[in-house]
Order: structure tokens, then C-alpha cells, then sequence
């Protein structure tokens, strides 16, 4: 089975899985994908925004019932709730919609939103806006990055399987970097 039709036949589930979690990494290479042509850059855009808005609702709910045991579980997303507090009184909506952009706050960003007196419905309508924004924009710099690596090197479709490996490890690479400079930092 070559890798356009494994992504063919797995990229849509993967992209849900991957976008219920974190996914940045997942939509760029389901944006990449489409532009290569193995997924529609309207599903890929479509599965993610609805993958991510049910991520964060969990996650929000999360908050809501259960802070107290998830602050006492991961001491880290306690230490943010301290940081953002005020942040999450003054700006609430603004910051449902840009959690989603905030590297270190994907998860614990809507858990820490739901501590907050934030009524469930503003919180799902502004999360949805933030949903569709983040699917668009980040799906849409995975098929960006296709056009330019097509510009760069022509025909790619030789290379393409290297492409994507590289493409992931580079993602990864970058997270685990960010997460150990971030765990140094800590006291």
C-alpha cells in the first residue's frame, strides 16, 4: 500500500483523533495532504473545526465538574490558572476563541475556562467561532506549505512519503523541544 492511499484511507479518522487532542501537526499534514490531492481541503477544514470544538467543550466540562481534582492531578495547569485568571474575567471571549493558538494552553486553556463563571452557551458559541478559525487557518498553511514545497521542488511525488516523515518529525521535534525548555523553567 503506497502512502497516498493509506492517507486516502485513514486521514479523515486520524484527523478527528489527532484534532480532539492537540492537532496542530495532524491539520498541517491534512492540509498538506489535500493540496497533494489524497483528502478535500473543505473536509479537512470541516472534520477539524468539529474535532477541536468538541475537544475543548470535553475539556471545558472537565473544568467545570472536576477542577479541583484536575488542579491536584497536574499542579502545572494550577500554576496557569493563577495566570490567567484575571485574563479569563476581562477577556473572556477573546480568549475561548485564541486558546486554541496558545502553545501550552490547548488543553488546560479550555479546562481553566470552565473554573470560570462563564455561562456553557457563550462559551460553545464563541468556542465554535474559535474552532473554524484555527481549522481554516491552520489547514490552510498546510496547503500553503504544499504549493511552496511543489514551487521549491517541482514534482514532488517521489519524495512526498520523506516529505511527510520530515514534516511530523519537525513538528514533534519542535513540541518536545518547547516541552522540555518548559519543564527546565519550572521551579
Amino acid at each position: 500500500m503506497d502512502l497516498g492511499a493509506l492517507i486516502e484511507t485513514h486521514g479523515y479518522w486520524v484527523l478527528a483523533l489527532g484534532c480532539l487532542l492537540e492537532g496542530e501537526t495532524v491539520l498541517l499534514l491534512a492540509g498538506f495532504a489535500a493540496y497533494r490531492g489524497y483528502l478535500e481541503l473543505p473536509w479537512v477544514i470541516g472534520i477539524a473545526a468539529v474535532a477541536g470544538f468538541a475537544g475543548d467543550q470535553f475539556y471545558f466540562w472537565l473544568g467545570r465538574h472536576h477542577a479541583a481534582r484536575v488542579m491536584a492531578r497536574w499542579p502545572w495547569v494550577a500554576g496557569q490558572a493563577r495566570r490567567v485568571q484575571g485574563l479569563i474575567e476581562r477577556h473572556h471571549a477573546w480568549l475561548i476563541v485564541g486558546v486554541r493558538f496558545a502553545y501550552g494552553l490547548r488543553i488546560a486553556g479550555p479546562i481553566l475556562l470552565g473554573t470560570a463563571p462563564i455561562p456553557a452557551l457563550r462559551f460553545a458559541l464563541f468556542n465554535a467561532i474559535g474552532a473554524l478559525l484555527w481549522a481554516a487557518l491552520i489547514g490552510g498553511l498546510g496547503w500553503l506549505a504544499g504549493t511552496a514545497v511543489q514551487r521549491l521542488l517541482g514534482e514532488v511525488h517521489r519524495i512526498e512519503a520523506w516529505l511527510f516523515v520530515a514534516f511530523a518529525a519537525l513538528a514533534l521535534g519542535v513540541r518536545f523541544a518547547r516541552a522540555w525548555r518548559r519543564r527546565r523553567d519550572r521551579p
